[in-house]
């Protein structure tokens, strides 16, 4: 079985889709009912979910070589912060007002990583301008 490019990359955004609305559905849960954190795959699936999206994004990244660096290494930072943002706004963040901004900078982290992706520009929607 080869896996080519469009496969990887259906993998990726399926892998991004998932992290984003596990992401939200784990921050309401941290907000409301916080004890439905504690259950086992709350806790594996998401890093599961997130591994499979920054292998891919790399792997992606290592097909399309380095003419495509900037806006791909972009993305890939932006990833690494989202991934720690996440993990602010979630479990590391001590107080309330933290993970809430540490919650809300993710967001938009990974709305800068979509509009990365759909601009092809480090820029992201500012590449427009």
């Amino acid at each position: 079985m080869t896996l080519d490019y469009q496969t990887i990359k259906h993998v990726h955004l399926s892998a991004a889709g998932l992290s984003l609305a596990l992401f939200v559905l784990r921050g309401a849960w941290r907000t409301v009912s916080p004890e439905r954190l504690a259950a086992r795959w709350v806790r594996v699936v998401p890093h599961v979910i997130d591994t499979v999206l920054l292998v891919s994004a790399l792997w992606l990244a290592w097909q399309v070589g380095s003419g495509a660096a900037p806006w791909i290494t972009a993305k890939v930072v932006a990833l690494l912060a989202y991934i720690v943002l996440g993990s602010f706004a979630l479990k590391r963040g001590r107080t309330p007002g933290i993970r809430a901004a540490a919650f809300f900078a993710a967001l938009a982290t990974f709305g800068y990583i979509v509009s990365v992706a759909i601009a092809k520009s480090p820029w992201g929607a500012l590449a427009r301008l």
